[in-house]
């Protein structure tokens, strides 16, 4: 699932594409990709609009609407939004369709159905239940130290666990959680109100470095408008992980082999030795 580097890169894109733009007219071509709106709502809600700008908040892309309204698009799993001119065909899992004066659209197609959209007042987008529970941003000015060591002490759970839920730190997944946790030599099994001062000052300040030099990756490579932001996945891109996915690799550190074990059902990556506590 799209991190919050990988979705800030996603909403910059989609902003330079589609920022002051006319919304001739929209379709949702899967009812349960949007279960509050159905299909002519979606379309009578978007219809005529002008994109104000596109931003983020967590891993929710947020499109600014010029009546009042903003679309909350979660690309989950597979979800990727395609800019395509009236000569493309739509890809085979097209779920949704914003048509442009111009002629071009917007495409959002999902492979695996796990994409989610909402239409909501802009002035409510606050209280809407999917940006409401979220934490704060790790990059913006209310998540600070003294915050996150008062949210490790509330809870017994382990320290990646305490990562991954979005109503503590928004934004955060198994990438850049395992690279924060190994840059800080904190053990992933550590009970969460267990962590040391001195390596939840690390930690925090070790988040903040992981997602800032992604999104600096990211920032440098092309906007591809038929696959936006899939240049930042996999070989489109030169990041190389410090444990994340490297298994039985030996670890830069140390020269260990990297470990993984799964929790929550999600897979951590670690080293043994340098992340013992």
């Amino acid at each position: 699932m799209p991190e919050l580097p990988e979705v800030e890169i996603v909403a910059r894109s989609l902003d330079k594409l589609t920022a002051k733009r006319k919304i001739v007219s929209a379709e949702l071509l899967r009812a349960r990709l949007a279960p509050d709106t159905d299909p002519p709502r979606f379309a009578t809600d978007l219809e005529t609009s002008i994109v104000n700008f596109v931003h983020r908040r967590g891993k929710h892309v947020l499109f600014d609407l010029s009546n009042g309204r903003t679309l909350i698009t979660h690309l989950r799993m597979s979800g990727k939004f395609m800019l395509l001119d009236s000569s493309a065909e739509n890809p085979k899992f097209t779920h949704a369709i914003m048509n442009f004066e111009d002629g071009e659209r917007l495409v959002f197609q999902d492979q695996r159905h796990f994409g989610l959209m909402k239409i909501v007042d802009t002035s409510d987008l606050n209280e809407a239940k999917e940006i409401r529970k979220l934490g704060p941003e790790p990059l913006g000015d209310d998540f600070t130290f003294e915050y996150l060591r008062s949210a490790l002490r509330t809870t017994k759970r382990s320290l990646k666990e305490f990562l991954l839920d979005q109503t503590k730190v928004c934004g955060l997944g198994n990438i850049y959680a395992s690279e924060a946790m190994f840059l800080s030599g904190a053990s992933p099994r550590i009970p969460a109100y267990k962590l040391s001062k001195p390596k939840s000052a690390a930690l925090y300040e070790n988040i903040r470095v992981v997602l800032s030099d992604a999104i600096g990756v990211g920032s440098t490579l092309p906007i591809v408008a038929h696959d936006i932001g899939g240049s930042i996945y996999g070989i489109g891109s030169d990041w190389k992980w410090r444990v994340y996915d490297r298994e039985g690799d030996e670890c830069a550190n140390c020269d260990s082999p990297i470990k993984r074990i799964v929790q929550a059902g999600r897979s951590t990556y670690y080293c043994s030795k340098c992340q013992k506590r």
